[in-house]
């Protein structure tokens, strides 16, 4: 490739929110979750226990919260020690 990259002045600053939820319930999440157009995405970070983890812009993270809290009540989500911090300020 001919270009080169180049870094973006203010990069946005990542949070992520790690979580587990019983196998059952993980695809009806992930299909709400995406239905948010460009708030967050959501990765299976260990299949075998069913953690999985959202990842969303600093600047979305009052919304992301208010979409957990509206989700608690329907599904079983119990947060987790994700074991490393992967937020980026």
């Amino acid at each position: 490739c001919s270009r080169s990259l180049t870094e973006t002045p203010n990069p946005p600053r990542i949070r992520t929110i790690a979580f587990a939820l019983p196998a059952g319930q993980i695809a009806l999440l992930k299909a709400i979750v995406e239905s948010y157009d460009n708030l967050a995405t959501i990765r299976t970070e260990d299949p075998r226990r069913h953690h999985l983890c959202l990842y969303f812009s600093a600047d979305t993270e009052a919304d992301v919260r208010s979409m957990l809290d509206s989700l608690a009540g329907r599904f079983s989500i119990r947060g987790i020690d994700a074991g490393r911090d992967r937020s980026r300020d």
